[in-house]
């Protein structure tokens, strides 16, 4: 019996070596934009489950639009392209929506929608499954690593 409690731990441990991956959004957040009536910006890690999937739209009740965009360098001057058919996430992986790269763009915030609060954010992907989180909100120039001006 003294030799089953030393490998108790190690048992509990095993079911989770064969997990599988569990889709899922982590890390939502937003900025607030510097200028009233300028767009905000949404970041957040789409993590991939069984399957591989396509993030379609990103839709928010208090936001009129939300459009999916990605930073590129083109002929040494960073710019923004919008991200057409969607955003594949990998079985079990992750894809990062963050400042200078991915994110996503908010247009008309509600001006109920303040700093330290949150904001519904509903994640809509090609399998049909449809994921809400609330996105913490923050200041302008915080919304990340580094922050992310438009």
């Amino acid at each position: 019996m003294k030799h089953f409690a030393a490998f108790l731990p190690l048992a509990l441990l095993m079911p989770a070596c064969g997990a599988k991956p569990v889709e899922g959004v982590t890390d939502a957040r937003i900025t607030l934009p510097a200028v009233t009536g300028r767009p905000g910006a949404a970041y957040f890690t789409l993590t991939g489950g069984e399957a591989e999937n396509r993030l379609l739209t990103v839709t928010s009740p208090q936001v009129i639009k939300v459009e999916l965009h990605d930073s590129v360098m083109k002929d040494g001057m960073m710019s923004m392209q919008t991200i057409e058919g969607g955003v594949a996430v990998p079985v079990g992986g992750k894809v990062a929506f963050e400042p200078g790269g991915k994110h996503a763009m908010l247009y008309d915030i509600a001006p109920s929608v303040k700093v330290g609060g949150t904001i519904k954010l509903n994640f809509t992907y090609a399998n049909g499954r449809s994921i809400e989180v609330d996105a913490k909100v923050n200041p302008p120039g915080q919304g990340g690593s580094g922050g992310h001006a438009h």
